[in-house]
């Protein structure tokens, strides 16, 4: 089994090129399963979920080798049980973790036992739980999350793996707290979706970025792709923009989405093909 690490690749690496850097070791407390991974410019700090020590780790962004991370949020306050993605909001100095039945929103600077400052719930009652995509938008004051519709009957004649649910984009306010329907709901046949892994927010623009695994029990599933929709789309439409996955383009099975808006990239990690794709994208910029 690979050893659990983080790896620092430089922007215009190639090919088989090597990391400039590993965060690697028993003191890191980084486990196998790390399926998202954050950096706050402003902080110069990395923030990796923890799911089997239910916990959140932050790290210098110089870190490397066997270093430990700097904070942890970690106890029965927290609520944190399983999460293995989240997002920064290096604006507001918020972290958000999406867990199924809620999503819950911690102060970046929370260390220890510490309590969500606030909470969106979900579950069955609320017609929604939340697959794991999660976004911020500081500009608009939104946070963006993928979901399975519980009231969507297309639901039950999915297929095993991914494509059960995550078949949706709600937008709520960033403030929201407690039982609060969504602002909008992207879902429906022309939206294409069907198994959202990952999203990433592009602020400025308004653009939500999703990455969309179809299936992710099968090597190289139909119907990937990566899709932009406007933060205030609504319903069931299509995406404004699409990079088509198999068949015919090199993404196969893509997982995560990011965004480098300083030169204005779409970076896109494909777990069939074990790669980082690097599109150019102004599009959205």
């Amino acid at each position: 089994m690979a050893h659990p690490q983080i790896a620092v690749f430089a922007r215009l690496a190639k090919g088989g090129e090597g990391p400039r850097r590993l965060i690697f070791g028993q003191n890191t407390l980084l486990s196998r399963t790390m399926h998202d991974i954050r950096y706050n410019e402003r902080r110069d700090e990395i923030y990796v979920a923890n799911p089997f020590a239910q916990a959140i780790l932050t790290f210098r962004g110089d870190a490397g080798r066997d270093s430990k991370p700097i904070r942890i949020i970690q106890g029965p306050k927290t609520r944190l049980i399983g999460g293995d993605t989240l997002e920064v909001d290096a604006v507001n100095d918020e972290i958000i973790v999406p867990l199924g039945r809620e999503v819950l929103v911690f102060p970046l600077l929370g260390e220890g036992d510490v309590a969500p400052i606030r909470t969106l719930k979900g579950g069955d009652e609320n017609g929604w739980r939340s697959g794991g995509g999660v976004g911020v938008d500081n500009v608009h004051e939104f946070i963006v999350t993928d979901a399975t519709r519980t009231d969507d009957p297309r639901i039950q004649t999915r297929e095993r793996g991914y494509a059960r649910g995550r078949n949706s984009i709600l937008v709520f306010n960033r403030l929201d707290d407690g039982d609060v329907f969504p602002l909008r709901i992207i879902n429906g046949p022309r939206t294409g979706i069907n198994a959202i892994r990952q999203m990433a927010v592009q602020p400025e623009g308004g653009w939500v970025v999703i990455a969309q695994i179809s299936n992710g029990g099968i090597p190289e599933p139909e119907g990937t792709f990566v899709g932009v929709w406007s933060i205030y789309d609504d319903g069931d439409v299509p995406p404004r923009w699409r990079i088509e996955g198999k068949p015919g383009n090199i993404l196969k099975k893509p997982r995560g989405v990011a965004l480098n808006p300083n030169h204005k990239e779409l970076l896109v990690s494909d777990m069939r093909l074990n790669a980082v794709l690097t599109f150019s994208f102004p599009e959205i910029f």
